[in-house]
């Protein structure tokens, strides 16, 4: 499969990640183009879910730039839910709600972010 070079959807650029005095992410940058695969590989705590993280901010870097779709994502003035919306992530542990079942978990999202009633995010999860 060829990749778009100017089709570039997220450009890291020196992330850095510290929690206290440990530096897990020190002074990463990447380009990832739409309909890129990216594998991101490694031993257990050498950063990868930390990286992941910080794509859409679950993880607040404490150095660098994301540049989501052209917009820098770690500007304070930026509105990361609005970008959110459209970064797709699943996690290992995706600790659903245990009080819901997994139909209501699914349907939660786009309910309340009023994308779909209750009916049709019920017809989808089906």
């Amino acid at each position: 499969m060829s990749v778009d070079k100017s089709k570039v959807l997220i450009q890291v650029q020196d992330l850095k990640k510290a929690f206290g005095s440990n530096q897990v992410l020190d002074g990463i940058s990447t380009d990832i183009c739409q309909g890129e695969v990216v594998a991101i590989i490694g031993p257990s705590g050498s950063g990868k879910s930390t990286f992941l993280r910080s794509l859409n901010l679950l993880e607040e870097p404490t150095g660098g730039k994301i540049l989501f779709e052209g917009t820098d994502i770690t500007d304070p003035k930026v509105d990361i839910n609005r970008h959110r919306q459209k970064i797709g992530m699943v996690f290992q542990q995706f600790n659903l709600f245990p009080h819901k079942t997994v139909k209501q978990n699914i349907m939660m999202a786009p309910v309340a972010l009023k994308l779909m009633t209750k009916e049709e995010a019920s017809r989808r999860a089906d």
